[in-house]
């Protein structure tokens, strides 16, 4: 019996949640006490939020649960979380960056389905497909590397990626330059680019960080070079519309938010922790209830 609904929960009651600080915005919960409840198992999800400097803590707690059996990441710890972990699956390594943990008998494993959601979200709402496009990335974070390394293995044609800290722009441009050698990958400080040459062109301009989480915040980037049919795509997805989807509409492009990615991504998610499909549907409702 699903644990949600008023369904008693029990010490037998599989436990997932979400890890990240903070997590006011999160419909992670919504969406997969939704999919549990769809196939009637006892399973529930909950938000943990935790302050960056209590992560290690977090995680020998969570080991020391019974029924503990997954979560996800979220800002600020996608790429912190990494020394904490037994495991890495090939695609986390690479990216340097994990979204979903799986436990197996006494092991973490961090896993990445960050990209596949991005992939399918864009696919899903625009029919965008990256190959040969030029994508511009704002931040170089753990959103913004999974959505790097995915866009480059689709065949992208040019990454550039913005970001306050260039160095951490640069490791970013070389890492997916490494992994992907047929892209060309560079890096240039947010606030300092030749902005009519690299958005004039852009395919796809991407907001990677967190800018948007809050009612009020300004877009991360001056839109104004950018020309249709540039698609904007904002990684937050709750408010559903963030300074940067509004500038992005008001100059006529094509504009998504991560709605659509945080249910692949989530699906993704769903099936390593359950081993079962999961009901995309029902969380897709679940989400829509919340979400104007």
């Amino acid at each position: 019996m699903s644990a949600q609904g008023g369904a008693r929960i029990t010490g037998r009651t599989r436990l997932c949640g979400i890890l990240g600080y903070p997590l006011d915005h999160t419909l992670s919960p919504t969406m997969h006490n939704a999919a549990f409840a769809a196939l009637g198992l006892d399973w529930a999800y909950v938000p943990w939020p935790v302050p960056p400097d209590r992560l290690g803590e977090a995680l020998r707690g969570l080991r020391a649960l019974a029924n503990f059996a997954g979560a996800n990441v979220t800002v600020p710890h996608k790429e912190a979380i990494l020394p904490h972990l037994d495991d890495l699956t090939p695609g986390a390594r690479a990216v340097g960056a994990v979204n979903t943990i799986v436990r197996v008998s006494d092991r973490l494993t961090g896993h990445t389905t960050d990209g596949a959601g991005l992939l399918a979200g864009l696919a899903e709402a625009l029919d965008f497909c990256p190959k040969e496009a030029h994508i511009v990335i704002v931040g170089a974070g753990g959103g913004a590397r999974a959505a790097a390394f995915a866009l480059a293995a689709a065949g992208a044609r040019r990454l550039v990626i913005l970001n306050r800290s260039i160095e951490r722009a640069r490791a970013l441009a070389a890492d997916v330059g490494r992994a992907t050698p047929a892209v060309e990958a560079v890096a240039y400080p947010l606030h300092q680019f030749p902005a009519d040459q690299i958005l004039g062109s852009a395919d796809l301009v991407m907001n990677a960080t967190s800018i948007g989480l809050h009612a009020g915040d300004p877009s991360p980037l001056d839109l104004g070079p950018c020309r249709p049919p540039t698609v904007a795509h904002d990684l937050v997805y709750n408010p559903p519309e963030t300074g940067f989807l509004r500038e992005a509409r008001a100059r006529g492009l094509r504009a998504v938010n991560g709605l659509g990615m945080l249910v692949h991504q989530g699906a993704a998610a769903f099936a390593l922790w359950t081993g079962r499909p999961a009901p995309i549907e029902a969380m897709r409702r679940a989400l829509d209830a919340e979400t104007p």
